[in-house]
């Protein structure tokens, strides 16, 4: 039986990854800045954090990888903050959709090369049923077979994201194309074979465990990307840790620690040397590396930083 935790750690996957490979792979790239307007939502707090210190100040929010055009304009103070910043720093360098050598280096290393498949690694009934699945979409399994489990994953969420009418470009997507219209610097706390590596071992191992627990729980990823962009809006800390950090580490604590608590201990001493000089920053990582035990913020502040929340 399906449970609200499988649930969770499904779409914390999702909302991790997604920020490179979705739009790489489905250009869910979308021309957001004349949606629907939302300015009249109250907005208290958000998913934006002050940091300070001798007198210097880093600004770091917390992003949506995959958000329906719906959700624009964004919180105020994201523009409000992007407008007086210098130089946006993000994740990593998002590969245009042209960038052949880009789309070969991921298409290499998200695919099996020892002529194994994932057919090879999963039971008759999950791979008949991730099949059935992909039917709905013109697609198929074997159309699929030569990718690893957490490319498989992620393609998946966005697929199902795009039938739900969920899909759309995402927080980081959005700010790299107004920083490439206005010739602001863009710096990277990662490369691309980072993440291509990351997403690459993701559920190697227990193949079957990830996929048929994926295809168990798409049917709920529409509400629980509501829930969990409605709390990155409100900047509810609590609301995403509990979606979004919490059962990720009580189920996947292996893959947690690749995914996160490494990742923001890598990332301190790269904002910690944005500091002491003229530019203005602005830092854009996924929500979920600003909540939950080691975050980002909590182990800036346990070096002596001022956290305030915007």
């Amino acid at each position: 039986m399906k449970t609200r935790s499988r649930r969770q750690l499904i779409i914390g996957l999702g909302f991790t990854l997604l920020s490179t490979f979705s739009l790489s792979f489905s250009a869910l790239a979308a021309a957001a800045t004349t949606a629907g307007d939302n300015s009249m939502k109250a907005e208290s707090e958000t998913s934006i954090w002050k940091v300070s210190k001798d007198g210097d100040t880093v600004y770091i929010g917390g992003t949506i990888h995959i958000l329906p055009v719906s959700e624009f304009p964004l919180p105020r103070q994201f523009t409000d903050i992007y407008q007086q910043s210098d130089t946006i720093v993000l994740e990593a360098e998002l590969p245009e959709p042209t960038d052949i050598t880009a789309q070969q280096k991921m298409m290499m290393g998200l695919s099996y090369q020892n002529g194994q498949t994932l057919k090879d690694t999963l039971s008759e009934e999950t791979f008949t049923a991730l099949d059935q699945y992909l039917s709905a979409f013109g697609s198929s399994a074997n159309q699929l077979a030569s990718f690893k489990p957490g490319f498989v994953t992620t393609m998946l969420v966005t697929m199902e994201a795009q039938r739900a009418q969920m899909a759309g470009e995402g927080v980081d997507a959005y700010f790299t194309q107004l920083a490439k219209r206005d010739s602001k610097d863009r710096e990277y706390l990662e490369s691309l074979d980072f993440q291509i590596s990351m997403l690459a071992g993701l559920g190697e191992g227990e193949e079957e465990q990830f996929i048929s627990e994926t295809l168990a729980t798409l049917p709920d990823l529409k509400s629980e990307l509501k829930q969990t962009i409605k709390a990155w809006r409100a900047g509810d800390t609590e609301a995403l840790n509990k979606l979004v950090i919490q059962t990720f580490k009580q189920e996947a604590p292996e893959s947690y620690d690749d995914v996160f608590t490494k990742r923001n201990i890598s990332w301190i001493p790269q904002i910690e040397a944005m500091f002491g000089d003229d530019d203005k920053e602005f830092v854009l990582v996924g929500a979920g590396h600003l909540v939950g035990e080691d975050n980002v913020l909590k182990l800036l502040e346990q070096k002596g930083y001022s956290i305030k929340q915007l």
